[in-house]
C-alpha cells in the first residue's frame, strides 16, 4: 500500500515540527549538561575567588577552549599561598 504523497505545504509544516522537537531536545540536553558541570563546582572552593573573578575566569576559558585555557595555565608557576596577617606587635619586616 503506497502513501499519498504529501503536498508541500504539508511537508513544510513536517519539517518545521521535525525542527522544534530537535531544537527542544536540543535545549534539553545543553541544560542538562550545564547542570552537570554546575554540580562539579559544588566540589571546588570557589569562594576564593570574587564572583566577577570566577565569571570572567569561566568566560575566558571557554572563549578560548578549554584545552588551551588549561595549558596556559599550567604553564603559569605555582602560587604561593599569602600570609592571613602578620601577628601583631611584631615587627613589619624581617630583621634578618
Amino acid at each position: 500500500m503506497d502513501m499519498p504523497k504529501m503536498t508541500e505545504r504539508e511537508r513544510l509544516a513536517d519539517l518545521e515540527a521535525r525542527q522544534r522537537k530537535v531544537a527542544e531536545e536540543v535545549e534539553s540536553a545543553r541544560r542538562a549538561l550545564r547542570d552537570r558541570y554546575a554540580g562539579m563546582v559544588t566540589d571546588l572552593p570557589i569562594e576564593a575567588l570574587s564572583e566577577r573573578d570566577f565569571k570572567d575566569l569561566l568566560t575566558h576559558a571557554i572563549r578560548v577552549g578549554g584545552s588551551q585555557a588549561l595549558s596556559a595555565l599550567k604553564a603559569l608557576p605555582a602560587a604561593v599561598p599569602e600570609p592571613k596577617s602578620r601577628p601583631k606587635g611584631g615587627p613589619a619586616t624581617s630583621m634578618a
